[in-house]
């Protein structure tokens, strides 16, 4: 079964953005668009109308987005679904049926509409499917002018699998440049083991490790895509503010999702925790393989 590419949308700017992100690469990738919002009925004074009555509303607020998707791609198979109920729970079953999760965010600090509060880290931390996040200002015009799509690789090879499969899938349907990025910094020397220590002195030193690891992780999806120009970038430095630095070039962001669990709910790692936050590009957090 084909999975058709899934938006989430809730009638901010930041959803409407993510939809018609969504259906570029829908067309782009041969997939299906599906369009998803969640709500809940209000029965108190402040919001007028019964349940029939706001169901009205959504469906006329979310329609009006879907016909602009439509319009613009007449050949684009489009579904919507509006599910009344929890907003995580919805999206992240939507995204189990799904290539991948498109949503809304604002970036530069707070993140509203389906990222506000904890619910966007949910989402993100539970689901198994990558779940890309679009900002308001994105538009279709930066992913035809050279943009690469930047990728973070750490660990060994198959700790960054799923992301640079992602990364090189997104490439070959956009004609463009992969930038594959791996930064590095010195631990304590107690932090070596006996065999890592003799890893890196084979190496040469650990700036020639850290390359060497990048290209054997490189070397599989290089033979899968032989048509993707790579360019592989080590650099010492946090691996963070390495991509931040590089964010500027690209049309899209794609990052590994290292989740864990709190007292106070699901939280992702650092690195897409800070990516999310400031990259100036939309951001795919691809979960692990």
């Amino acid at each position: 079964m084909t999975r058709p590419i899934t938006a989430g949308v809730d009638g901010s700017q930041e959803s409407l953005a993510a939809l018609a992100w969504a259906g570029r690469e829908a067309v782009r990738r041969g997939r299906a668009l599906r369009v998803v919002h969640a709500w809940r009925y209000e029965p108190h004074e402040a919001v007028e109308g019964d349940r029939q009555t706001q169901a009205g509303w959504v469906r006329d607020a979310v329609d009006a987005g879907v016909r602009t998707v439509s319009g613009r791609y007449a050949d684009l198979e489009v579904t919507t679904d509006i599910v009344e109920g929890d907003v995580v729970d919805t999206l992240t079953a939507a995204a189990a049926e799904s290539e991948m999760l498109v949503l809304g965010s604002r970036g530069h600090g707070r993140v509203v509409g389906f990222l506000l509060g904890s619910v966007g880290q949910q989402v993100i931390a539970e689901t198994a499917r990558p779940v890309v996040l679009v900002r308001s200002g994105d538009r279709a015009a930066t992913e035809v002018d050279g943009r690469e799509i930047v990728v973070g690789q750490e660990g060994e090879a198959e700790d960054s699998a799923a992301a640079l499969g992602f990364a090189f899938e997104t490439a070959a349907a956009r004609g463009a440049t992969v930038r594959a990025v791996r930064a590095w910094t010195l631990p304590p020397v107690f932090a070596y083991s006996p065999g890592s220590l003799k890893l890196l002195d084979e190496a040469g030193g650990p700036e020639p490790y850290e390359k060497k690891a990048l290209a054997d992780a490189l070397q599989p999806w290089r033979e899968r895509f032989p048509d993707v120009p790579v360019v592989e970038q080590v650099e010492m430095g946090s691996a963070g503010q390495v991509l931040l630095s590089v964010s500027g070039r690209a049309q899209l962001m794609v990052v590994g999702r290292r989740a864990r669990r709190t007292a106070v709910g699901a939280r992702i790692g650092s690195v897409a925790h800070g990516v999310l936050h400031h990259a100036e590009c939309p951001v795919a957090v691809v979960p692990p393989a």
